[in-house]
This record gives structure tokens, sequence and C-alpha cells, in this order.
């Protein structure tokens, strides 16, 4: 076997050791560098994570390997959020509450607005056609529209209590039942991955083992320094530290995860691509957010109050629902083309530039617009353009449905031909038509 895929595994731990050596020996740097050291750290270690899940799935049960799967891949983003959450318990006067709804609702958007639309795009100039997911991925795409439409209750009563968290940790425990179900696949590892898979058994626990423990203890360690940093690094240098937490703090915990989509996107692959980030958004708009308000309420020694928010933060989550609404809309016929991507992405960019660019003309432009009510009107403009296509992939809807089976029967669909000017078959109504699209032009 090629030792080429030790050099990332190299690399990525050479990028840990100076921010896991900063918090051992409790050196003071400035802000700026301790963000940048213990952020580069939080990255590597991050990958190391990554790669240790996909090897693990060869030694523990399906059902195990989805559960520990999926809580280990949100753990930089949730070590991060855990620690904004739990100094928001501890001082409840501070801006802690507002850093932990900010890393959260960022975290969920880039996925969204930048992620998806990054492997679409990436497979459209590749072949000119759109990404199609798998018929079994219906289940993450209605569990991930019923933690939407649940998450919409928040704004609307004005608060993030226990019983929210215990409802949206249940849809995530519904999903993963279904998920264990499902008939045991064959996963397609590559590189770092593919090479621990690849050892003899007892040396590939040890080794998978190995990377679990010093990555989670390199994430851990430096989830404060780092959080509190970029709080710092925005008051150094004048910028506010909302946004700093809300855009920066996810890119380090997401980009491992976006490499690896991205590479199979680049490989032709853009269906496990677009499927493993569906899987990540609805880890995060669950298990992330359930486990705020039970953190918050072990810290503050209450569950009785829920974490302090005001307008800005609700209308934020509004936001990051309505975004995940259309998103799953967009997703009804299991698939995403091009324009779909393009408008994600377009207004992802929209409600990320445009308070910054309109806020200060709040006094000159009509409506007395503020990056407040910037933010509420795109939110209700992804409520438009979703209830315009509900309308029109009504019955896709309905069969979402079939989400809750445990398995349904294997779709047929037509090939996405490239030829001398790249063309897509159109989507069958169902496998029989499909399969003699298919035999016909063949023929």
């Amino acid at each position: 076997m090629t030792k080429k895929p030790i050099i990332p595994i190299t690399v990525a731990i050479l990028l840990t050791l100076p921010g896991f050596l900063l918090r051992l020996s409790h050196m003071e740097l400035s802000p700026p560098l301790t963000a940048l050291t213990t952020g580069v750290a939080i990255l590597g270690a991050s990958f190391l994570l990554l790669w240790a899940c996909d090897a693990a799935q060869k030694d523990i049960s399906q059902a195990l390997a989805l559960a520990v799967v999926a809580l280990i891949a949100v753990l930089p983003e949730y070590a991060v959020d855990m620690y904004f959450t739990w100094q928001a318990g501890q001082y409840p006067q501070s801006n802690y509450a507002q850093y932990a709804i900010a890393n959260m609702t960022g975290a969920n958007r880039l996925l969204i607005g930048v992620a998806w639309a990054a492997i679409v795009a990436i497979f459209w100039l590749k072949t000119r056609c759109p990404v199609e997911l798998e018929g079994e991925r219906r289940t993450e795409i209605l569990f991930l529209g019923l933690a939407t439409l649940y998450a919409f209750l928040i704004p609307i009563k004005g608060s993030l209590a226990w019983y929210d968290g215990l409802a949206l940790i249940g849809i995530y425990a519904w999903y993963i039942r279904l998920a264990s179900r499902r008939p045991i696949q064959d996963s397609q590892l590559e590189g770092p991955s593919a090479l621990l898979a690849g050892l003899p058994t007892t040396q590939r626990r040890v080794c998978t083992a190995a990377m679990f423990l010093f990555a989670a203890g390199v994430i851990l360690t430096n989830a404060e320094p780092f959080s509190e940093a970029l709080v710092a690094t925005g008051k150094v240098f004048g910028i506010n530290e909302f946004l700093l937490v809300q855009w920066l703090a996810p890119i380090a915990s997401e980009a491992p995860e976006f490499t690896v989509a991205i590479m199979f996107a680049l490989r032709g692959q853009a269906g496990i691509a677009l499927g493993s980030l569906l899987s990540a958004k609805l880890n995060q708009w669950t298990l992330l957010v359930g486990m705020i308000p039970g953190v918050y309420g072990i810290s503050l020694g209450t569950l009785a109050t829920p974490m302090p928010m005001g307008s800005f933060q609700m209308n934020e989550i509004f936001l990051t629902a309505a975004q995940s609404l259309l998103a799953v809309v967009l997703l009804v016929g299991l698939r995403l083309d091009i324009r779909g991507a393009l408008l994600l992405f377009g207004l992802f960019l929209g409600q990320f530039f445009s308070p910054n660019i309109l806020g200060p003309l709040s006094g000159i432009l009509p409506w007395h617009l503020s990056p407040e009510s910037i933010h509420m009107a795109f939110s209700w403009f992804y409520l438009l353009i979703a209830a315009y296509l509900l309308v029109q992939r009504r019955q896709a809807l309905v069969g979402l449905w079939q989400g809750l089976k445990v398995a349904g029967r294997a779709e047929v669909r037509a090939p996405c031909l490239v030829l001398a000017k790249p063309q897509c078959s159109p989507q069958p109504v169902s496998p029989e038509p499909a399969l003699e699209e298919s035999v016909t032009r063949s023929t």
C-alpha cells in the first residue's frame, strides 16, 4: 500500500502541536496570534477526527457508527459553541449567549449557502449535470424538514428552552433509529482513511483510538483560548466580535468535512459529497442546537430559566430556519441543479454583505433599514421562494414521507450522458420509465 496518505496525517498532527503546547505551557500571546494558533490546531484535529471516524466504521456496528460518527463529526463546532453556552450560564449578564447563537447560526448558514452550492457548482462545471441523491437520502431530507419546522417555534415564542432541546435531540434520535436499520453498505474510503482501514485489525483499532483521543484532547483544550481570542481580536481591531464568532469560528471546524466533500465532487461522486453535507446539516440543526439549552441550564444551576436572547438573536435563528426550509424544498426531488445552488449562494451573499453595505445608509434609505430589519427581509424572501417552489414540487413532497421507511425499492435513474455537448437526462417519474429510457438511448 502506498505511504503517501501518511503525509496528510503527519501534517495534521504537526498543525495541532503549537496550539496543544501553547495550552499546556500557559504561554501568553496576543489575541490574534492565539486565535490563529489554536484555530489551526482545531483544524488539524478535525481532519484527524474525520479520518478516524471513517476507519472506525470497519470495527463497530452500523447503528453505533452512525451515532458515534455523527456526534464526533460536530465535536469541533460543539466544543466552541458549548464553551460560549457554558460561560453564558456562569455570567448571565455577559454577551456569551449572543456568541453561542452567532456560532450556531453561522455554522448552519455556511454549510448550506457555501458548501452545498460549491459541490453543485464543481460537479456542474465537470458534467453540466445536477447532483442527484440516492433514494434513501429522503430520510435525512425529511428529518431536516421536521427539525426546521420546529426551529421556527423558537423565534415565534421568543425562547430556547430545555424542552426545545429535548424535541430537537428527539428528532435526531428518531432519525438514528431509522437510519441504523438500513442495509449495511461498503463505505468508499480514500487517502488516510483507506490507509487506516487497510491495517491489521489490532493495529487499526489502536491507531483509530489513539487518533480519536488525541484529536478530541486537542479540540477540547483549544476551544476555550480560541473562543476567547476571537472575541479579544475583535476588540483589538475594532471588528464586531459577533461577526467574528459567527463566521470565522465555524470555518476551522467545517473545513475538513468541506474539503473531503470537494474531493468527492472532483472525482465525480457529487451525490456522496452532498449527502455527507446533508447529514452534517441535520446533525448541527438537531444535536448542536438541542444541546444549547441543556448546557446553559446546567451551568446556571436551573433549567427553569431559558438562555437570554434579544430580538436580534431570534431574527438570526429565524433567518437560519428560513434558509434551511428553502434548502429542504430544493432537495425534495432528490436533486440540486446549478440554478438552485446559485440561488442558495446568491441569497447567502446578500444576507452576508447587505447589513454592512446598507446599514450605514439606514438614515437616508426608505423604511430606515437596519441590519436587523435587512436580515428579516431576507428571511421572508427565503420563505416566499420556498412557498413558490413548494407548490410546484408538491408531488415530490408527498413522496418525501417514504423517508420513514427503513429501506425501499432501489431506484433506477436515467444516466447522465456526457457527450460532445454535455446533456443530462430528465428526472424519471418512476423506475420503469427510467429503465426504458436508458435502454432506448443505449440502442
